[in-house]
This record gives structure tokens, sequence and C-alpha cells, in this order.
């Protein structure tokens, strides 16, 4: 992590954060050669909304603005707000208000939210007017300059998932009234397995075509580039090291040529602990600047 003059994609990772945002996370980003990075300020698999450490928290912003490192927030796994139980939707809103406050609080640039499913058997439509009830307001708190834009990430297509095809984003966005804080984060490994094949020659660029089509321009702000360990279409949120899965390093490359990708970052979530991280962020940037 060294000070640059803006690239087209920053290729980096999520990191680990826990013993110190700043201390733990960017030393590892460093190690890791990150241009960008991804952190939860929670834990992922729960409900808890920590404070933070403001120490860790003026280092970690000061390192990244210096540094020119755009930063993002990933908010807790359970969020769902289209959960036909109350108790969840409630404590959706106060988890993803918190990695909201959090990620302002820390200068992260966006906060990934998954846009979760209908349960309970629910109407599509019946669940989407759940999400702007609760999810609109949300966005409508988000006054401040230095606010993070809400990310929405579709899911890889399981059960009754409320977006996974890149044209099910139109109907999200419609509930939300299109708020100018809202944007799209793109998980290849999970539009892949909903059935968008990012391979072959046009395979990546018509995906970002249908994309933009459905959202508008300049709403895609963040990447997760993840390979997938299933075949396309397979409804399986499996992440595989770039080039070790069934979407191939091509399509990554060909993603960091489309127009809606011009400054967007690159953040793996791949396997395979630091080693296979650091691997993964060398490979993409390789493919970036070939």
């Amino acid at each position: 992590m060294t000070s640059r003059s803006p690239l087209r994609n920053p290729v980096g990772s999520h990191v680990p954060v826990a013993g110190g945002l700043a201390s733990v996370g960017l030393s590892y980003a460093r190690d890791l050669g990150a241009e960008t990075v991804q952190v939860f300020v929670a834990n992922p698999r729960g409900w808890a909304t920590p404070a933070g450490n403001p120490r860790q928290d003026e280092e970690f912003r000061a390192a990244c603005a210096a540094e020119s490192i755009p930063a993002y927030v990933h908010a807790p796994y359970l969020i769902n707000f289209g959960s036909h139980t109350e108790a969840t939707v409630e404590k959706s809103v106060e988890s993803l208000r918190h990695s909201l406050r959090r990620g302002r609080e820390i200068g992260a640039l966006g906060v990934v939210v998954h846009t979760g499913s209908a349960t309970g058997g629910r109407d599509r439509e019946v669940a989407l007017k759940q999400v702007r009830t609760h999810l609109l307001p949300l966005l409508e708190e988000l006054t401040h300059e230095d606010d993070p834009f809400l990310l929405l990430e579709s899911t890889a297509g399981q059960g009754a998932s409320l977006c996974s095809r890149t044209w099910d984003f139109g109907p999200y966005f419609d509930a939300l009234d299109h708020h100018p804080k809202l944007g799209v984060c793109l998980d290849t490994c999970h539009v892949f397995a909903a059935g968008h094949d990012l391979t072959g020659p046009h395979g990546a660029h018509q995906t970002l075509d249908l994309l933009v089509q459905t959202v508008g321009e300049g709403r895609l702000k963040l990447i997760h580039a993840n390979d997938s360990k299933d075949v396309v279409g397979a409804h399986k949120d499996r992440h595989a090291n770039i080039g070790a899965g069934h979407i191939g390093e091509e399509a990554f490359r060909a993603l960091m040529t489309h127009p809606a990708t011009e400054g967007v970052p690159l953040v793996i979530e791949t396997p395979g602990g630091k080693e296979g991280h650091a691997a993964d962020v060398e490979r993409l940037k390789k493919l970036r600047d070939s």
C-alpha cells in the first residue's frame, strides 16, 4: 500500500481486523500489496453492534486517505429486509444503521449489504414493499457529505432470493426510489451462479451491459472478484481462487475493460488465507495491466 495515482481498477481484498482495524487490517493489506480493502465492523454472523476503537478508526481512515486506498464495509450476513420475521427485520435495521455509521467513521466509500430473500413463502412484491418501508429511511439518513454509499449485492439465486439476476436490481431500485446513495456491488461468483455466463469472448461485457441497462450508468461501485467452484447457473455460492474455477482468468480481464467498471475497485473474497489472497491480488493486477 503506497501512494499512487488513481488506478482504473484498484485491486485488493477483504482483510481480517480482529485485534485492530488499522494495526491488523492495514498490516494484512500491505502484505498483500492491496490497493483497496474491505472490512467487517461487526461479527458477520451476529447482531452485535460494537462501538469500535476511535484511535484505530482514525489511524485507518488517515492511512487510507493518505495512500489513496478506497475502503469498504461488508454488513453482517444475517441482514434480511425481506424476512417474514418481525424481529429479524428490526435487527436488520439496527445492524445496517450501525454498519453505515461505522462506515462513515472509518472513511469507507460504501457499505455492502446482501439483498435478502422473501422468506415464509411470501410474494416477492410483498417482500419488496417491506424492503421499501425499512430500508428507504436508512438511505434518507445518509445526509453527511462523507456518508458511504449503500451497495446492494445480489445472491447466487438460492431459495426465494429477491435479487440474483441483473434485471432483479430493477424492482429493488424502484422500491428504493433509485436513491442517489444507492449503488451495486457485483459479485462475480454470485452472478455466474445465478445464470449469467461471464465466459467466452463477450460474456462479461454482455452481463455488464444488462446491469447498466437495468440500474443506469454510474451505479456500479464495487466488484467482488471471486471465481466459482461450480458451473454457471448452479445457484451455489462457492468461491474459488482467480483462474481456478469455472469463470476463468479471461472473464476478469474482460471485466476490467468495460466502460461501466472504469475506476471501480475489485475486492477478492477467495480461499487460501494470506498466501492465496496475495496470489489472487497479483493475478488480477497482471490481468488488469496486460
